[in-house]
C-alpha cells in the first residue's frame, strides 16, 4: 500500500506548482479529483508540442488525477464542490488572487463544510502585503527577486533559468507543507491552512547568497557555471567538449593535482587552500584550463573519476534519458493514453522501501471523469444530463478531443 492510499485530494490548481504538488500527491497513493474550467480546463493543455489537445507541460504535471469540469460560477457546479470537499482530506488551490474566495471555494467556505480539512494556497507574492494581490508568473518572479541577476555568463545579460525552478520548487513546498499538516491532523485532530509563495520560495533559494551579502555587503555577481565560493568548481573546455569539475576539499584538490599531473600547483601558496584559490581565481583557472583542453572529455571523465573526482561531461537531455543510470533507476515510466497511445513520464523522485514507481493513472482528459465521480456521488443520469444541457459541466462526450 502506498503512504497517502485512502486520502482524498480536491485539486483547484492550474499551470504548473499546483499540478506538481497534487501530481506527486497521486503518486503517494491519495486520490486527486482536479476541478477545471470547461472552457478549456488548465491553461497548460494549450501549450504546445500537443498530444492531441494537451500540451507537454499539462501531460507532465498532471499523472495519477481525474479530472471534472465544472463551472465554478455557477450555484450547481459550486455544490458538486462542496460535497467532495465534505469527503476530502486536503485542498490546493492555485487560482488568481481572491479568486478562490469570490468563486466560494477559499478557506473559510471549505472548513465550514469540513473543519479537519487542510488547505493548501498557492500564490505568486503570498496573499497579504502590498503585492498580495497581484499576479507571479515565473520569469517575473525570476527578474523581480534578484534570480536573474545572478543567472549568466559574467558579461551577458541577465538570464532566465530554463526549467521553471521556482514554480516546481514552489510545488514541492507545498508538498511538504501538507504533509506535515497531515501529521498535525493525525496527533490533534486540527485542520491547517498553509500558505506557498513563489516570492517566498525565491528568497528562499537565494539564502545563501543573501548570507553572503549580509556579511561582505557585497552584491552577488554572474558568474556563469563557477562557484563564487569555491574553486575549481566550474565547466571547463576540454578537446572535444565541455566537462565540469567540482573540487570541494583540500582533501579533493590534493587528489585532483595528482590526477591532472599539476602536483606543482598542490603546495604553492596561491593555490594551497580553497582561500587561496578563490583570491587566484583567475590563475587558478588558467592553469587547470590549460592541462583540460589537452585531452578529450571522455579521458578526463574516466581519469578523473578513478581518482574518485568529481565531475561529468555537459550532456544534453536526450543524453540523460538514454544513459544506463536512469534506466537502472527505473526513472521513465511507460503508461497508456488514450490519445497519445504509449507515452512515457518521469517518475516521483521518492522511492518507498525500494517499490517499483509507476503512473497510476494517465493524465485525464478535459472532464474525463466528471460523470464517473458525480455517479459516485449519487447523481443520477437525469441529474448528469440537466447539468450538462445547463453548462454547469462539460464531459468527454460533450467537448471535443
Amino acid at each position: 500500500m502506498l503512504p497517502l492510499s485512502g486520502l482524498r485530494v480536491l485539486d483547484i490548481t492550474k499551470f504548473i506548482a499546483g499540478p506538481l504538488c497534487t501530481q506527486y500527491l497521486g503518486a503517494m497513493g491519495a486520490e486527486v479529483l482536479k476541478i477545471e474550467d470547461p472552457d478549456g480546463g488548465d491553461g497548460t493543455r494549450g501549450m504546445p508540442p500537443f498530444i492531441g489537445n494537451d500540451g507537454a507541460t499539462y501531460l507532465a504535471m498532471n499523472c495519477n488525477k481525474r479530472s471534472l469540469a465544472i463551472d465554478l460560477k455557477t450555484e450547481q457546479g459550486r455544490q458538486i464542490v462542496y460535497e467532495i470537499a465534505a469527503t476530502s482530506d486536503i485542498v490546493v488551490e492555485s487560482l488568481a488572487p481572491g479568486a478562490a474566495d469570490k468563486l466560494g471555494v477559499g478557506w473559510e467556505a471549505l472548513a465550514k463544510i469540513n473543519p479537519r480539512i487542510i488547505y493548501c494556497a498557492i500564490s505568486g507574492f503570498g496573499r497579504s502585503g502590498p503585492l498580495g494581490s497581484q499576479p507571479g508568473y515565473e520569469v517575473m518572479m525570476q527578474a523581480f527577486t534578484g534570480l536573474m541577476s545572478v543567472t549568466g555568463e559574467p558579461n551577458s545579460d541577465p538570464l532566465r533559468v530554463g526549467f521553471s525552478p521556482l514554480d516546481q520548487t514552489t510545488g514541492l513546498h507545498a508538498l511538504t507543507g501538507v504533509l506535515a499538516a497531515l501529521r498535525i491532523r493525525d496527533t490533534t485532530g486540527t485542520s491547517n491552512y498553509i500558505e506557498v509563495s513563489l516570492y517566498e520560495t525565491a528568497a528562499a533559494l537565494l539564502g545563501w547568497h543573501a548570507q553572503s551579502y549580509w556579511i561582505d555587503g557585497k552584491l552577488p555577481e554572474r558568474c556563469g557555471s563557477r562557484h563564487a565560493s569555491l574553486c575549481p568548481y566550474q565547466a571547463f573546455a576540454a578537446s572535444d567538449g565541455l566537462i565540469v569539475i567540482a573540487v570541494g576539499s583540500e582533501h579533493l584538490w590534493r587528489r585532483f593535482c595528482a590526477a591532472t599531473d599539476l602536483m606543482d600547483m598542490c603546495d604553492d601558496p596561491r593555490f594551497r587552500t580553497n582561500v587561496d584559490r578563490v583570491s587566484h581565481y583567475e590563475e587558478t583557472i588558467d592553469r587547470i584550463q590549460a592541462r583540460i583542453i589537452t585531452q578529450t572529455v571522455a579521458h578526463w571523465t574516466a581519469t578523473l573519476s578513478e581518482y574518485r573526482i568529481p565531475n561529468a561531461p555537459v550532456n544534453t537531455l536526450e543524453t540523460m534519458l538514454q544513459h544506463p543510470q536512469t534506466e537502472a533507476r527505473g526513472i521513465i515510466l511507460n503508461f497508456d493514453h488514450p490519445v497519445g497511445g504509449r507515452m512515457h513520464a518521469v517518475a516521483h523522485p521518492v522511492v518507498f522501501g525500494g517499490r517499483s514507481r509507476e503512473v497510476l493513472r494517465p493524465p485525464p482528459l478535459l472532464g474525463e471523469h466528471t460523470v464517473e465521480v458525480l455517479a459516485e456521488l449519487g447523481y443520477g443520469t437525469d441529474s448528469i444530463s440537466q447539468l450538462k444541457n445547463n453548462n454547469v459541466i462539460r464531459t468527454q462526450e460533450t467537448g471535443s478531443f
